[in-house]
């Protein structure tokens, strides 16, 4: 999810629970060898045993269309010793097909079984090879063939978004042509695509026939999400499952996690560009949280990170003393 969840969020998000490994944002490959501070950058979990600080795995993202060099580029990023290597046919972004990026190379599957054999055979074994695509490009009649390309190739695993690259991300999506794709290969299949609610993910599973999920704006939207799902299908296995049973992170447990993203972006970023990051993930927040469409409409016009600063000061003082039983006020302004 380029310009949205980037290795800040992934701290953040899996300081929650419920994610069993993460994807990066995808690291675009041209026409040179990349640098490892490169990798780095976009991952720094690889300086980490390409792991969050809550010790869930990373996989860094590829994206190009020339298998020589992307393979040159996997051979480096191998020596950082990544969980695994994912590659990239999935992104339906305008700019990035323009120059023969992601979902727009679901037309050419011979092409797709080139990169990912010589990436295959550029890496140790040991480390996974995945790959991410889409149905295809105006419509899912190659989608079989891509995912036989990616599996002959030798890929560990595949990944597949339930809708072309011109469907982009309107619903609705197509689950029931993953199960086909899964029943046309060997390797193991991930689902993806608008798994927003414990509901929808069970009735993916159902449909796909995938036991494995990927979720991302779903997860953005709602950072328990992935607790609750596995906290479902545990109680089902267990014989004692109660609609109401799946763990729910509230506003109140949330708010240090905004403060501790907050902090990191503050870190990182200019100060002019710091209330935009916060206001982002806020606009996904609000559609879960009645309180984060309060702060967003409050921030709607704030630049001033002093402002945010206090009023992050205030909410978390708040929740500390709520969680002693010590009811206060907050101020509901930012003015």
């Amino acid at each position: 999810m380029e310009g949205l969840l980037d290795h800040t969020l992934r701290d953040v998000l899996t300081r929650v629970g419920g994610v069993d490994r993460c994807v990066s944002e995808f690291i675009r490959i041209t026409d040179q060898l990349l640098p490892k501070r490169v990798f780095t950058r976009v991952v720094p979990e690889l300086l980490n045993g390409s792991r969050t600080p809550a010790g869930v795995p990373v996989r860094p993202q590829l994206l190009g269309s020339e298998p020589v060099c992307l393979a040159e580029n996997a051979a480096r990023l191998a020596e950082l010793r990544p969980e695994g290597i994912d590659l990239n046919f999935g992104c339906p972004a305008k700019t990035v097909n323009l120059h023969r990026g992601g979902a727009v190379l679901l037309d050419e599957p011979e092409l797709i079984h080139r990169i990912v054999a010589a990436v295959r055979r550029a890496v140790p074994e040991a480390i996974p090879v995945s790959a991410k695509i889409r149905l295809g490009v105006q419509d899912a009649s190659r989608a079989i063939e891509c995912a036989q390309a990616i599996d002959l190739a030798g890929a560990n695993q595949l990944v597949v978004h339930a809708r072309t690259k011109v469907q982009g991300y309107r619903p609705p999506v197509y689950w029931e042509r993953v199960a086909e794709i899964r029943a046309a290969v060997k390797v193991s299949v991930v689902a993806n695509g608008d798994i927003w609610s414990v509901e929808d993910a069970l009735r993916c599973q159902e449909v796909t026939g995938c036991k494995d999920l990927m979720i991302g704006r779903g997860m953005v939207r709602d950072p328990g999400l992935g607790l609750a799902i596995q906290a479902r299908l545990l109680g089902d296995a267990q014989g004692a499952h109660a609609v109401n049973a799946e763990p729910r992170v509230t506003w109140l447990e949330l708010l240090p996690l905004i403060a501790e993203f907050w902090r990191q972006v503050s870190l990182r970023v200019e100060p002019r560009h710091r209330p935009g990051r916060l206001k982002q993930w806020l606009g996904s927040l609000r559609t879960r949280y009645p309180e984060a469409e309060t702060a967003f409409d409050q921030f709607r016009q704030v630049h001033d990170c002093s402002r945010i600063d206090a009023w992050l000061a205030g909410a978390t003082a708040h929740r500390t003393l709520k969680a002693i039983g010590v009811e206060t006020e907050v101020a509901e302004s930012v003015n």
